[in-house]
């Protein structure tokens, strides 16, 4: 039952298991092969030097000791009392299910962790790796987190994603097959996407019924060449209002039963260029509340299920 105009994951999260969870953000230590294996090279147009979306987190550090250094500040912050790990710098079973298998190992053994969220792409998921992830899911709380970003391939190509929708289909399909939880990753202000093709993503997410998905806004981090594509005008990061509205648009197209596990995004303080309005995280949540409340709608009002 959700308690608003959409389903969010955290009240998912209180209802199975009593009492809030947090997530703890983890870096193992791998890749990216869309960096040729390599941290220092380019990969989507994007994503910093420290993988996308990974900020706060101890490199260098044992898986151990970054989630009990992360729990404590959880406990102090929020007196929280149960964690999932989240496996969440650059590609997450980019390497091979023995070392995968050690990495999820240790973190399970940390105290109170009670489950694991794993953040990967389509493109690196081979059998093997499937079989171990689906012995995660029935020894523990899972889920498989997928880049897609679009269902566009012009768009996919534009980013320099390394692989097309097909690609993320047949990951997805395979996945659903052994029953894991699957969370989808989409972007909103991709070079070259308008309202309609934006809109499209969410149908397509709608038809899919993904168990979950995370909303990113488009921001420009310095050192990425989505910063020079900035700076020289050949890209446009959306207006405050103009995201709050999309952002809307999408979730009322969404499936019902789908979980929200991000409705926005920002990055580093000191290394986001644009758009700055995206730090305040909050006033932004609200103010997409507050748009579903005038207008009376819902998630999955506009979805046609």
């Amino acid at each position: 039952m959700r308690s608003g105009p959409y389903n969010l994951f955290s009240e998912h999260l209180k209802q199975r298991f009593g009492q809030r969870v947090h997530k703890i953000s983890v870096d193992a230590g791998f890749s990216c092969p869309n960096r040729g294996g390599s941290r220092n090279n380019p990969g989507c147009i994007f994503c910093g030097g420290e993988g996308s979306g990974a900020t706060g987190i101890a490199r260098g550090a044992s898986i151990r000791a970054q989630l009990e250094d992360g729990r404590e500040v959880m406990i102090r912050k929020y007196k929280a009392k149960r964690f999932l790990a989240y496996f969440q710098s650059y590609t997450n079973t980019f390497a091979p299910p023995e070392t995968l298998a050690a990495c999820f190992d240790e973190a399970l053994a940390v105290p109170d962790v009670i489950g694991l969220a794993v953040a990967t792409r389509p493109d690196c998921l081979g059998e093997a790796t499937f079989d171990l992830l689906e012995r995660c899911h029935h020894r523990t709380y899972f889920w498989l987190e997928l880049g897609l970003q679009s269902i566009h391939d012009r768009t996919l190509r534009l980013i320099r994603r390394g692989h097309d929708y097909a690609a993320f289909l047949r990951a997805f399909h395979a996945a659903k097959a052994r029953g894991l939880r699957v969370c989808v990753h989409v972007i909103l202000g991709l070079p070259g996407e308008g309202r309609e093709e934006m809109l499209a993503t969410a149908a397509e997410m709608a038809r899919l019924q993904v168990d979950g998905i995370k909303i990113h806004l488009l921001h420009v981090l310095e050192g990425t060449e989505l910063a020079r594509m900035y700076r020289t005008g050949e890209v446009r990061i959306l207006e405050r209002d103009e995201y709050i509205r999309l952002a809307v648009d999408f979730v009322e197209r969404l499936h019902p039963a789908t979980l929200i596990q991000r409705l926005t995004g920002d990055g580093p303080r000191e290394l986001l260029l644009a758009p700055r309005w995206s730090l305040d995280k909050w006033e932004i949540l609200n103010a997409i509340n507050e748009t579903f409340r005038r207008r009376g709608s819902y998630q999955g009002q506009l979805c046609g299920f």
